[in-house]
């Protein structure tokens, strides 16, 4: 786990945060978290995103439409 920081060091992003990066809305962050494609923490009532697990996905999901 050369690349990786610590799970203390870590950054958790807010779902709302994770829309805003994502321009998407919350409920499609929610939909992501609920069917396991983003991985999630959840604190109480919410859930927490590792700002490299968002990354992650954007950079994977990205569409060749050539």
């Amino acid at each position: 786990m050369a690349g990786k920081p610590e799970l203390s060091e870590a950054k958790f992003l807010t779902v709302a945060e994770v829309a805003a990066m994502m321009r998407v809305s919350k409920m499609t962050v929610y939909r992501l978290v609920h069917s396991g494609e983003l991985p999630a923490v959840r604190v109480g009532r919410s859930f927490r995103v590792r700002e490299e697990d968002a990354d992650e996905y954007i950079k994977n999901s990205f569409y060749n439409a050539g």
